[in-house]
C-alpha cells in the first residue's frame, strides 16, 4: 500500500478538516518513530494516517475502529496495518504484536495533545512546547478534556520510553507538518 492510496481513503471517509489534520499529525510522528527504530516508515506512516479514517462514519466504541477495519480489508489493506489500527483503541483489549502496534497507541492521543498545547502558546509554536508544560496541561481536566491522561502515560510506558522523552519526540516530529496543523514549528 502507498501513502497516496491511504490519503484517498482518508479523504473519502473524512470530510472534517480536523480529522484529516489529526491523521497527518499521527502519520508524522509514526514516521519519525519508524526512522528511529529502523522500521518501515511508509507502513508506519500509513497506520498513523488511517487510524481514525472511519471516525466520522463510526463515532462510537462499538463501531470504531472495528467497522473501519472491515472497509480496509475490503480494499486489500495488509493485515498488519489493520491490526495496528485496531491497537490504537485500548478498549478492544488487543495484545501488541509489534512495535508498530505499541507506537500507534502511544502516538495517537499525544500528537493531538501536544498540538493543542502549541495552539495555546502566544506564538502557537511547537518549539515552545516542553514536557513540563505538557504535564501541567495534563493536570488541567478542562484542557483537551476528551484526552485520557492515563492513556498518555501508558502509551509511553508501553513503547518503552519515558513520558518526557516521548513528549519531546512528538513535538519535534510534528514540526515538519506544523503549518498543515495550524501551528508554527
Amino acid at each position: 500500500m502507498h501513502r497516496d492510496d491511504a490519503w484517498d481513503i482518508l479523504v473519502e471517509h473524512s470530510r472534517e478538516e480536523r480529522t484529516r489534520k489529526h491523521g497527518i499529525a499521527v502519520e508524522a510522528v509514526m514516521r519519525a518513530y519508524a526512522r528511529q527504530l529502523h522500521e518501515d516508515e511508509e507502513k508506519w506512516g500509513i497506520v498513523g494516517l488511517l487510524h481514525d479514517f472511519d471516525w466520522e462514519i463510526h463515532p462510537t466504541e462499538d463501531l470504531h475502529p472495528q467497522e473501519g477495519s472491515k472497509i480496509l480489508a475490503a480494499r486489500d489493506v495488509p493485515e498488519d496495518i489493520r491490526y495496528a489500527i485496531l491497537c490504537h483503541a485500548p478498549f478492544l483489549g488487543l495484545e501488541y504484536r509489534s512495535q508498530m502496534d505499541r507506537a500507534i497507541f502511544a502516538c495517537d492521543e499525544l500528537s493531538g495533545f501536544v498540538t493543542a498545547c502549541a495552539l495555546v502558546k502566544p506564538d502557537k509554536s511547537l518549539s515552545a512546547v516542553d514536557p513540563a508544560g505538557v504535564r501541567k496541561k495534563m493536570k488541567d481536566k478542562a484542557f483537551a478534556r476528551a484526552v485520557n491522561r492515563e492513556d498518555l502515560v501508558k502509551g509511553a510506558k508501553d513503547l518503552g520510553v519515558e513520558l518526557d522523552e516521548h513528549i519531546r519526540f512528538v513535538a519535534e516530529a510534528l514540526k515538519p507538518v506544523a503549518t498543515q496543523l495550524g501551528v508554527n514549528p
